[in-house]
């Protein structure tokens, strides 16, 4: 335990086991110094002492900063990179198939699998004769095992009908736009201040057109279940409405959310402009 010494006529403190000397300090300054600044100046020092995590944390923290600082000015790339990454994946996989590369091909199937249903008559297929199937015409080329299965969504391909991505028409649709529409923006905010699409319009645009042909879609299924004999018989959407519909809530994503990112970003570099001066 060290001891504090001070001479309160001399305006000099000093810490016995050798921490503080404030004498040369003292003797050089030119402006008054006053007893409880001193006494406060040893109690943060002490304090530094008792406590040496201090200097890490404060460490940490300014790395966390110039982090943010660094996202704040790059995250419109970051964003574009993960969805182009997040949507390119599945599209290369058929590729991959058909080029032979069967092993990383099927990794990238079996990590969208929880994602989507891969359902192959609401897939794309590259490589083939079309582009997409309908069931009948699935249940005709394959049979009906591989359609009807509880597995269907394991299909992944083969010569006859092409090789299936990894995301269904509609997840393409959307996770696509999204990378787009992220490209479009970064060309549109550099001329103009992009005012972000206003919510009704995001539900009526983006929300409600997706809602009425997948929801529908499931609906009618569920329906026919329980119903078999009711009213309503399945509803099959066809790749045209996937794609419109996951295509104008991608854009519509993009379009009321980014501006509001953006806006958030700009607070965070300023404010951390003004604390640090990073440019």
């Amino acid at each position: 335990m060290g001891c504090l010494c001070y001479n309160l006529t001399l305006w000099a403190f000093c810490l016995t086991c050798g921490k503080v000397d404030f004498m040369s300090e003292l003797r050089s300054t030119e402006h008054s110094v006053s007893t409880a600044e001193v006494l406060a100046e040893v109690e943060r020092r002490q304090a530094e002492a008792r406590h040496p995590v201090g200097r890490s944390a404060s460490r940490i923290v300014f790395l966390a900063d110039r982090f943010v600082f660094w996202f704040s000015k790059h995250w419109l790339a970051v964003f574009n990179a993960l969805a182009g990454l997040y949507v390119g994946l599945p599209v290369l996989a058929p590729v991959l198939l058909y080029l032979g590369a069967e092993r990383p091909a099927m990794v990238i199937h079996a990590v969208y699998g929880p994602l989507c249903h891969q359902l192959p008559h609401r897939s794309w297929f590259l490589f083939g004769p079309q582009f997409a199937y309908t069931m009948p015409e699935l249940v005709q080329l394959l049979g009906g095992d591989v359609i009807f299965s509880p597995w269907s969504g394991d299909f992944v391909g083969n010569e006859v009908v092409g090789y299936k991505m990894a995301f269904c028409q509609r997840d393409v649709a959307i996770y696509g736009a999204i990378f787009v529409a992220g490209l479009v923006y970064g060309l549109l905010r550099r001329r103009w201040n992009v005012k972000p699409l206003p919510w009704w319009a995001y539900a009526g645009f983006g929300i409600l057109p997706m809602l009425l042909d997948g929801g529908y879609q499931l609906l009618s299924y569920v329906l026919f279940t329980f119903w078999p004999d009711g009213p309503i018989a399945p509803y099959e959407s066809t790749p045209l409405m996937r794609a419109v519909t996951g295509g104008l809530f991608g854009l519509a994503t993009v379009w009321m959310a980014y501006p509001y990112v953006q806006e958030t970003m700009q607070e965070f570099k300023e404010t951390l402009h003004q604390r640090f001066g990073w440019e």
